[in-house]
C-alpha cells in the first residue's frame, strides 16, 4: 500500500461538505485498475489534499495511478474551483 498527496488549489478554507464532494468526484473517475483503496481529503489554507491510498508495485506506479486519476477526474474537479497544484508525493 503507498500513499500519494495531492494539492489541489482552490477556494480556501473550503465549506462544510466540500471534501466529501471531492473525494465522491474522484470516486466517480476511478476504475478498479487504478489500484485505489481509501481516499481522504482534508482542507487546507490553499486549496485541498488529498490522500490516495493504492495497491501499486512501487512508489512510481503509486504515483502513475494517482496522475491518472486525477486526469479522469481533472474537468469536474476543475468545475467546482479546484486544479493540481503541485507535483504529487
Amino acid at each position: 500500500m503507498h500513499v500519494i498527496r495531492a494539492t489541489l488549489a482552490g477556494p480556501p478554507q473550503a465549506a462544510h461538505g466540500v471534501p466529501a464532494v471531492l473525494t465522491d468526484l474522484v470516486w466517480a473517475h476511478t476504475t478498479a485498475a487504478h489500484g485505489l483503496e481509501h481516499l481522504r481529503a482534508k482542507a487546507s489554507d490553499d486549496g485541498m489534499d488529498l490522500y490516495f491510498f493504492l495497491r501499486a508495485t512501487s512508489e512510481a506506479a503509486a504515483l502513475g495511478q494517482a496522475h491518472a486519476i486525477l486526469t479522469s477526474a481533472r474537468t469536474p474537479l476543475r468545475a467546482h474551483g479546484y486544479t493540481v497544484a503541485a507535483p504529487l508525493h
